[in-house]
């Protein structure tokens, strides 16, 4: 009998936490707001797509100025990744941008972005629908006794996107909930506000990329909206008691 015996691999990395991706997150807003492209939360090396193509970090939607007049992130430490939604109301060039980052979690720097960028002219785009009612929604931390797991959390945001093209998909909707689309609102901020209405049928969500929070119920799911080659798309979801709110 041989016995071989090799020496354990030490590898030295910093732990993930929710203060360094909430840094993460406000560096990127400051860049953004400031149309720097290259800022130090950075790493050397970025892989950064904008509507689910590759292209030059130096000349995508950062290297823009823009006053955000709303922004929202959830945090994800199993994965080191985040999510933000900003909103730029500005007339002459408004914006809706759904951005996750993941970090390199040896430096704690910024790996990798991916931008849903949209503005006039694309589907559904009305800016002050969206940051009226985005602005109204109560994203807020659940208490840690009333929080669903990671499990859960997805497979509700998964269902909803599995039901658009298999209607026979069980979809965990809550009461009340409401779906923001664009700047379309299928409620009224009443309490029996309804999601499943208007549901597209046929339609498949294809190479989905997550960010989960669990301390906000949330997952947000970058994919390709019509298939491989689709849509870019975000849907974001907000899971309360395992039942899909927003």
């Amino acid at each position: 009998i041989t016995l071989l015996l090799g020496a354990l691999a030490t590898h030295t990395s910093a732990d993930c936490t929710r203060a360094t991706l909430q840094a993460a997150t406000d560096a990127l807003l400051a860049a953004q707001t400031a149309g720097t492209p290259s800022f130090p939360t950075l790493a050397d090396t970025v892989a950064y797509q904008e509507n689910r193509k590759t292209i030059d970090i130096k000349t995508g939607i950062l290297s823009h100025a823009l006053h955000i007049d709303h922004n929202r992130s959830q945090l994800d430490v199993t994965q080191c990744a985040a999510f933000s939604e900003l909103i730029v109301t500005n007339a002459a060039a408004p914006y809706v941008i759904a951005t996750q980052l993941r970090l390199d979690n040896a430096t704690s720097k910024i790996r990798q972005l991916d931008s849903i960028v949209t503005t006039k002219g694309d589907w559904l785009f009305n800016v002050t629908g969206t940051y009226y009612w985005a602005s109204r929604e109560a994203w807020t931390p659940i208490p840690a006794e009333k929080r669903d797991s990671r499990a859960v959390i997805k497979a509700a945001g998964d269902a909803y996107c599995d039901l658009f093209n298999d209607k026979n998909v069980k979809v965990p909707w809550g009461t009340p909930c409401a779906r923001l689309e664009g700047g379309a609102y299928t409620g009224k901020g009443a309490a029996n506000d309804r999601c499943d209405v208007g549901v597209p049928s046929g339609v498949k969500l294809a190479n989905r990329q997550y960010v989960i929070d669990e301390e906000f119920g949330t997952v947000d799911i970058l994919m390709d909206f019509g298939g491989a080659g689709g849509l870019p798309d975000s849907h974001e979801f907000r899971v309360e008691g395992g039942k899909l709110r927003y």
